[in-house]
């Protein structure tokens, strides 16, 4: 009887390939460590946050922290104003900004290449540097403790790099669509808003998200323009959380605030992961 040899598959593996394995993971525990650590202290007893040597995965977790929350301070409004702060922002950037790329990129005005100069230069400039001057407005026009004391400064802050990244959109649009469209009895609003901004959705997409994160997660503006405990935002809130004594620092409550602070960011960029991944990569590869 003649045996039959069976080969077994062998796993064979270039160095490189396992090097290149061995960065993606651990750069994938650089950037998901931090987030794990948060959420581990934010289920910790508080005995476990406090003791020496440190305890990284406890035995019992309890969600006091988070219920601390909402008891103690009224934390559902400071997302629904942080909430409210961001998309009205982020709209009025999308609703202005559109608009204005795409007259850039179409028609040739005066002094065009001045214009996007000066957007550019708008874009680098370190937005703190306008704390001071925002501050004298805002006393000045009496737009303290006010939603538009945040609304107004972040959609000005974003509205030059919108205009930025919808005009590099445009400009890979065929311009032959928009003359279809003028031949089929469109105005230039309507066209606009029925043929040019659906086919530029990653770009909204990715310049909506940008813009939101930014005015979610601002702080120096909110925490000087608005002293009113009912119009607080999530980061001001969270920074302010104080504990039983001056000396307590209340990490299990910080811990679940910055969880829950963000959380409807990632579900935000979750819903929109394939947009946003279109709109960064959109113009990398030329035909």
């Amino acid at each position: 009887m003649s045996s039959i040899k069976t080969k077994q598959p062998t796993l064979n593996l270039s160095p490189s390939a396992i090097w290149l394995g061995l960065g993606i993971f651990l750069t994938v525990v650089f950037f998901l460590a931090p987030i794990l650590w948060q959420i581990i202290t934010s289920v910790k007893l508080n005995e476990d946050i406090s003791a020496i040597p440190n305890v990284y995965l406890p035995n019992k977790i309890t969600f006091s922290h988070y219920t601390e929350l909402f008891s103690r301070r009224p934390f559902l409004l400071y997302i629904f104003n942080s909430a409210l702060v961001a998309s009205i922002s982020t709209i009025l950037c999308l609703v202005l900004g559109s608009p204005a790329a795409y007259v850039l990129t179409r028609m040739n005005l005066p002094g065009e290449n001045i214009i996007l100069t000066g957007v550019l230069i708008i874009t680098l400039f370190p937005y703190v540097l306008l704390f001071l001057g925002l501050l004298e407005i805002v006393k000045a026009v009496g737009l303290g403790n006010s939603y538009l004391a945040l609304i107004i400064p972040y959609t000005a802050i974003n509205l030059p790099l919108t205009i930025l990244v919808m005009r590099s959109f445009f400009q890979q649009l065929p311009k032959d669509l928009e003359d279809a469209a003028k031949m089929d009895g469109y105005k230039t609003v309507g066209m606009l808003i029925n043929i040019v901004l659906p086919m530029t959705l990653p770009a909204l997409a990715t310049t909506g998200i940008l813009s939101f994160i930014f005015a979610w997660n601002e702080y120096i503006f909110a925490l000087t323009f608005i002293t009113e405990e009912a119009k607080k935002t999530i980061p001001v809130a969270t920074a302010q959380l104080g504990g039983a004594t001056l000396f307590d620092i209340p990490y299990g409550p910080i811990a679940a605030a910055t969880v829950l602070g963000t959380l409807p960011l990632v579900i935000l960029v979750l819903i929109f992961q394939r947009q946003i991944v279109q709109g960064l990569t959109a113009g990398a590869v030329k035909g």
